[in-house]
Parts: structure tokens; sequence; C-alpha cells
């Protein structure tokens, strides 16, 4: 008889960017084959729930469109005309493309471009070490987290809060300007648990009514980029009705007194004008946080995509210190837990081997980068030389055009290490097949949470697919550069690490698979203090000195209101564009990612933008009419979709669909700026006006 062959389980880690670094259960087929892919039930933060998007998994790693050898260009850029080499060649011709652009220009002239495409510290950040041993421009980040990273910092004074495990326990969960249900779906599992356990109600404040508003008891519907306005009105309310915890705000926070007279006029009509919101949604929200001490505010990064999402952003988290939230279990604000890991990347970066004196280029400004702009080039050399990894500029960086521009420069050599053939790959002149995480060894740690992971190699890869690591290295080998780092292996940079930083070792890790790291509650919770020299909450930060991430002070920071407010600097719409526009993650991809796979592109379809019925009717506008969108950076078409969750006046497209899925190849990154936001940079993706007719 014969018998099934019982399937393997594997143990990895999600290594997308997303905050939830979800522990994961793979079923391994074969050597090369997985099956499902499960969210682990022995991590109690990812509690067995995963997105669909990496649930099917195998669709994309099995994907017949993967890259599998190295290619060289034999066409014009962008053509798509490429051959194969050997790897060999392919890694000769980019280090002799990084002596050529040394030579001429100097060292600055080479620019080694990464992101998120892996959250694995040893694959994504391993691309420094070479940066630093050749001297190469570095890159200053800012495509993601500065604004809301700045915003929470500048009052807690460090980037971490209660443990995220607590939502569960809390009476009233706020998820603020984050579509949990389609980007971090572990919220939701937390968020409802309290619901289902505590009878908790769960508020969703966001600019449409998406998949996690469907879920809310209480919906708050701004306009966007007025997040600042309701935060300001619901702590009006607090003190105007003496629910402000002002023995707490006494002793833990700097100018209370202050901030009270300042937020005199910010009253919930005076914030109904701006957000769109009526004074008895304003009035009930804050009557809830007021009456609830086991609040906990989720803060999620979208709402910070704005020219004031760093006011924003730290607002919001003011209302926790004004409500006296943070002593209670299950209450408090959370944004992200970067801050408690005192990792030790040193050998993984090659940062012993950092010179300061070279250039920091903005990786938000790439388009005016490679276009000759000699601010954003820092009075430098121009680049001429780019190794591409773990990103799709091309498609996913604002001001598209310029972008595109850049990169169809024929003294422009760009080497990209892809897993397909992207928006970038195909601009390049050698492209390298990349593996997936799954086919290699990498170590992760949690943003929404506060675990460190393994991800270990658990299948081979296809055809001549290889890990960032080993490009590195090549490349090194090449360009005679000498470091520690290059001559350790993945595993043993990974035990590094975990030594050095007060973790343990790798085999503790491999028997463990992944290591709490959640500071004990008064930490937390910040009971010994916030992060400021005399331990008090900053609403009143000096925010040019806020110890986050920066390159100097950037954008109109002189003109940062003192105290939380609402900051009009946002692309207002006008009279030429009297629309605003928002361009949030889609369910079923993550960023770029995923647009590749067969159920996602089903399930998203073609390019659409979400418009109000009563602005369709006022214009004419039909549903599923082609309609184009424009403003002074350039223009798409695509269709439109009526859909009564948005405010009038605001327009909404998700996902970032491949250009080639718009007419003319020109993707909605097309209309968005670049332009630094204050205090420390950033790009404002969801905030843009616009004007819409029919193509």
């Amino acid at each position: 008889m014969n018998r099934p062959v019982p399937v393997r389980i594997g143990h990895s880690a999600c290594p997308h960017d997303c905050p939830s670094t979800c522990a994961l259960d793979v079923e391994i087929l074969d050597e090369r084959t997985i099956g499902r892919v499960r969210g682990s039930e022995d991590m109690d933060y990812t509690a067995g729930v995963i997105c669909a998007k990496v649930a099917r998994y195998a669709e994309r790693i099995h994907h017949p469109d993967r890259l599998t050898v190295p290619l060289v260009r034999t066409g014009p850029k962008g053509s798509g005309q490429f051959r194969p080499v050997s790897w060999d060649e392919a890694l000769d011709r980019i280090a002799e493309a990084f002596v050529a652009a040394t030579a001429q220009h100097g060292s600055e002239a080479v620019w080694p471009y990464y992101y998120a495409g892996t959250m694995g510290l040893v694959q994504r950040d391993g691309i420094h070490r070479l940066r630093h041993a050749g001297r190469y421009s570095n890159q200053f980040d800012t495509i993601c987290t500065n604004m809301a990273w700045t915003g929470y910092i500048a009052g807690t004074g460090r980037l971490a809060g209660p443990d995220p495990r607590e939502m569960a326990k809390s009476d009233f969960v706020v998820i603020w300007g984050t579509n949990a249900v389609a980007t971090q779906v572990n919220v939701m599992t937390h968020a409802i648990r309290a619901r289902k356990e505590r009878g908790a109600k769960i508020a969703v404040v966001d600019v449409y009514r998406n998949a996690t508003m469907e879920q809310a008891d209480m919906a708050l519907l701004l306009r966007p980029g007025t997040d600042g306005a309701l935060a300001c009105a619901v702590m009006h309310v607090l003190f105007r009705d003496n629910l402000a915890d002002r023995a707490y705000l006494a002793r833990y926070s700097d100018v209370p007194a202050e901030l009270e007279a300042h937020l005199a006029t910010r009253t919930p009509e005076w914030a109904a004008a701006i957000t769109g919101l009526s004074v008895a949604e304003i009035e009930a929200f804050a009557h809830a946080i007021g009456t609830t001490k086991r609040t906990f505010l989720r803060l999620g990064y979208g709402f910070a995509r704005q020219r004031n999402g760093v006011v924003a952003m730290h607002a919001a988290a003011s209302i926790a210190t004004v409500a006296g939230l943070w002593p209670h279990e299950g209450g408090g604000a959370f944004h992200n837990n970067g801050a408690i890991y005192h990792l030790d990347k040193t050998l993984i970066e090659g940062a012993d081997l950092k010179d300061r004196s070279i250039r920091n280029l903005d990786q938000s400004r790439i388009g005016a980068i490679l276009t000759g702009d000699a601010q954003a080039l820092r009075g430098g050399p121009p680049v001429t030389a780019m190794l591409v990894q773990n990103t799709n500029p091309v498609n996913v960086a604002p001001e598209q055009r310029l972008v595109r521009q850049g990169f169809a420069r024929e003294d422009l050599f760009v080497a990209v290490h892809e897993q397909f053939m992207t928006d970038t790959a195909r601009m390049a002149d050698v492209v390298l097949p990349a593996t997936m995480f799954l086919e290699h060894d990498d170590i992760y740690r949690g943003g929404g949470h506060q675990f460190i992971l393994l991800g270990p190699k658990l299948v081979e890869a296809p055809g001549e697919a290889r890990e960032n690591h080993f490009v590195h290295v090549e490349l090194a080998r090449r360009l005679g550069f000498e470091h520690r780092g290059f001559r350790m292996s993945p595993r043993e940079h990974i035990d590094w690490l975990l030594s050095h930083s007060g973790w343990g070792t790798l085999a503790e890790l491999e028997e463990k698979r992944f290591i709490d790291c959640q500071p004990e509650f008064e930490r937390a919770h910040y009971l010994d203090g916030f992060g400021h020299p005399d331990g008090k909450f900053r609403f009143k930060p000096d925010w040019t000195r806020v110890k986050a991430p920066n390159d100097g002070p950037m954008g109109p920071h002189g003109d940062l209101p003192a105290l939380p407010d609402h900051w009009a600097v946002i692309e207002a719409a006008d009279e030429v564009h009297p629309f605003r526009l928002v361009t949030p993650p889609a369910r079923s991809y993550l960023n770029s990612t995923f647009a590749e796979t067969p159920s996602g592109r089903k399930r998203e379809g073609a390019p659409a933008v979400l418009m109000h019925p009563d602005d369709a009717a006022r214009l004419g506008l039909a549903a599923g009419a082609r309609v184009r969108l424009g403003n002074p950076r350039g223009e798409v078409v695509l269709a439109l979709k009526l859909f009564d969750g948005v405010r009038p006046g605001v327009l909404v497209t998700e996902g970032i669909q491949p250009n080639a899925a718009f007419e003319g190849g020109e993707g909605i990154n097309t209309l968005t700026g670049a332009d630094p936001v204050a205090p420390f940079g950033g790009a404002a993706f969801h905030d843009n006006k616009v004007w819409i007719r029919a193509a």
C-alpha cells in the first residue's frame, strides 16, 4: 500500500516590509518545493494568523517568471532586451563599471541603492559594508519612516512603547492611520480578541472606508492631512471636561498648562470644519478615550505620510499623555519597537570602515539626483554607477518621471539584483537573479512587536539565483576590498550579531526560533520616565534636535508649530487642482512586491481611482470611465470607481501597480512629490493635489 509521505514543517519569519514580521510554519515538499505557509501558533504575537499574500507564497517562490540567470542588456535602455551570461562575466562588468566611475569622478560617483524588499539584517544591510569599503555615496533613508518615527520620538524620547500584545487587554483600541487588515493583520488579531474577551470597542481613524474601518465600532473618516486637528480637539475636550489626568501631567510632561491654554481655541467645532467630521463624532471619540484608561492607541505610518505628518504623529501620541493612559496595562500609544533591540551590526554593515566625510544622498530624491540636481547631489559628482538591491525605485519612488529620466541616462551604469524583471530591472545594464527568503539564511526583528526571529534556509533556489551576501562578497573580492565581514557566512554574521548584542548565540536561537525582547512593564509604559533627559513627555519639542535618524534639518523646519496643532502645510486643493489624492496600500500587494502573483493581480484588477458619487455626478463622470489624473508632476490614466467611503474632494487609488499596468506605462508615483518634509525629510506619498477629467 502507498502511504502519503509526511510533509516536513520548516520554521521561518516573514521578510517583508511589514511591522508584523510574522513567525511562519512552512510545508517543505522536497528540497526545492514548498506547499502552504501558515502563521506559527507558538509565537504569541503572530498567534497563528498571517496575511493571504504570504499564505500563498508558493505562488510567488515557484513563479515561472522568476529570474534564474544573470543577464546583460543588448538593446536600448528599458527595451527589455537582454542575453544570459555567467555570474563571473556579470560581476566583472559591475566591478569594472565601479572602478571606471571612481576613476572619472571619484568614489562618490558610485551609489549602492537599497531598501526593504527584505527586512533581513544580513541580506539587507550588508550592502553598507560594500559601500563603506569603497567609500561610495551613502544613502539617507527617507522613503518610509522619517515623519512617523520623528513625530513619535519627539514626544516619548524613544522609539518604543507598550507591549503590542496588550491590545488584547485593552478596553478601547484605536487604530489610527493604518489599514491593518491589509498591511499588518496581527493588529486585528489582538484587537478583535479584546472585543471578544473584554467587550472592548474598536475605533478606526482613516481617510477612506477600508477593510479595517469596516471592522470598527467607531469610524472616523477624515479629510487627508487633518489628523492633527482631530488630536487637538480630542485633547481640548479632555481638558475642558476634566478628563485630563492632571496629576499624571504634572509629573510626566513638560508644559501641561501651556498646552491647555494653547488648546483652548482648538474646539470640536474648529476641528469639524477642518476634518469633515461632525462635532458629535469628535466629542464621542474624546469621551471614549477620556473615560477608558485602558485605551490603546495603535499609531500607523499612513497618516504621517503627509507634509504635516510629523506634527500629526506627535499630536496623536500626545493624547495618551493628556489622558494619562500610559500607566495602565492595555493603555498608551504604540508605534514601533525599534529601540528595544540594541543590535550590534558593525560587521554586517562594515560600520568600522565608514568615512563620515562621504556625502549622504536622499533616497526619496533619486529622481533629482539622477537628473543632476546640484543641491540633491550635495555639490558632489554625478552618480554614474549603481547597484540596486531590495527595491524598485522606477516604480515606487516619488516624482517618477524624473526617476525614469535619470535611469535612462546612457552614461549611468545600473546593476539590479532582483527576483523578477521589475520596472527598475528593465532599465538595468546588468540584472542578477536573487534568492527569496526561504532560500538563504537571515535574521529579523519586529517593528510592530518585540521578537527577534531566525529565518534559516529551507529550500534550494531555482537556477543560478544567489543571495545578496554572495554579491557583496564577490564584488568586494574583485574590487580588492578587505574586511572581516566579507570572509564570514550569513550564519557566522548572525552568531556574531547575537553574541555581541547580548542575545545569546545562533545555536540557542535555532533551538528557540525567536527571542522575546519585551522590556519590563515599567520601562515599556514609561513609568520610570520618558526618554528625554528630564524624563518628561515633550508637548513642546525642540524639533531639529529630536533624537531620530536625520541628516540635518530639511524642509520648512523653521515653521513647525511649537505645540500640537493642525499645521496647514499640506498640498491643499486649489482651483486648478480641486482634489486631494491618497495612494494607500492594496490588500494583495506590498509596495511593488506580490504584484506579479496571479491571485493578487486577479483580486486587485486594473488600476482604478475611488471617487465620491457626488463628485462624479457633478463632473459628469460615470462608473468605469477612463479618467486622467494630473498635477504639475505628470498625468496618469486609470478607471473610475464610485465609492461613498471617501469624503467629497478626496480621491484614493490603492496599491503600487506595475507601471506597465497603466496606459502609457506611467505609474501612480508620477503624481507624488519628493520635496523633503520637515524637519528631517521624507516623502509625502499621501499628500497630492490633482485634477481629474475624462480621458
